[in-house]
């Protein structure tokens, strides 16, 4: 699985928190809360549902992505290490000349 759509989903969790704080601390104007609210609680349930999906997280992975605002972010670190990548797939489309990568003939 790729994990663009997590990574995403982690950064609008994480600045959508952002932004209703700010939006809180200072003027407080309902048209932030209402576009924030949402938005964040959407990233949110993305964020988690996409991690507990995994097959190769652990449970502490799972566990971490419960974290509203930063659990995302810390649970896409924990990913890393145990072999989960982001690389395009031989489907992915490549720039105009740049040829897909052949592995070198054996000798």
């Amino acid at each position: 699985m790729h994990l663009r759509p997590l990574r995403i989903a982690a950064h609008v969790e994480l600045i959508s928190l952002i932004v209703m704080l700010a939006n809180l601390a200072t003027a407080h104007l309902k048209p932030i809360s209402s576009l924030m609210g949402p938005t964040h609680g959407c990233a949110y349930l993305f964020v988690v549902i996409a991690t507990w999906r995994l097959t190769s997280a652990t449970t502490t992975t799972k566990a971490v992505a419960v974290i509203p605002g930063i659990g995302g972010l810390l649970a896409l670190r924990r990913l890393r290490p145990f072999g989960v990548i982001d690389q395009p797939t031989e489907d992915s489309v490549l720039p105009q000349g740049i040829a897909p990568a052949t592995p070198a003939p054996r000798k």
